[in-house]
């Protein structure tokens, strides 16, 4: 099973909180640019490049850390830069309701991550239950 270490996992989602809350107090969506282009190009090409330079800065080897599920994360990264596109496209196109109720949604939910509830695993793993009662049927 393919896996992430947690303290990266957590950077991201930080990431993605300071710049929602920067959005939000400035009314601006260009902050929302870097988690959106990091995870994105994460999501397109597997490097996701501000985890690869917090990488350097971890002092123990990758695997004595506690480890966060890949597939899960992925899903979660869909989920977010989905948030994060139609916050900057609301921005880009005068829809501040639209842009403020997505930023805050995504910066809630990464939020929410730091704090040890996963809002996306919650609904992959609801999703994975009704696709096994729909195939047992």
């Amino acid at each position: 099973m393919k896996t992430i270490p947690k303290p990266l996992v957590m950077v991201n989602q930080w990431t993605i909180v300071i710049a929602a809350l920067l959005a939000l107090l400035t009314q601006s969506a260009w902050i929302l640019l870097i988690p959106l282009v990091a995870n994105l190009t994460s999501l397109l090409t597997g490097f996701h490049p501000i985890l690869a330079f917090t990488k350097r800065f971890l002092t123990k080897p990758l695997p004595l850390y506690k480890q966060e599920d890949y597939d899960q994360l992925r899903f979660n990264q869909w989920l977010a830069v989905g948030f994060l596109l139609l916050a900057t496209g609301s921005f880009v196109l005068g829809w501040p309701i639209g842009f403020n109720v997505a930023t805050v949604m995504v910066g809630l939910a990464a939020f929410i991550a730091i704090l040890g509830f996963c809002v996306g695993c919650f609904f992959r793993f609801q999703y994975q239950q009704w696709r096994y009662r729909q195939n047992k049927a």
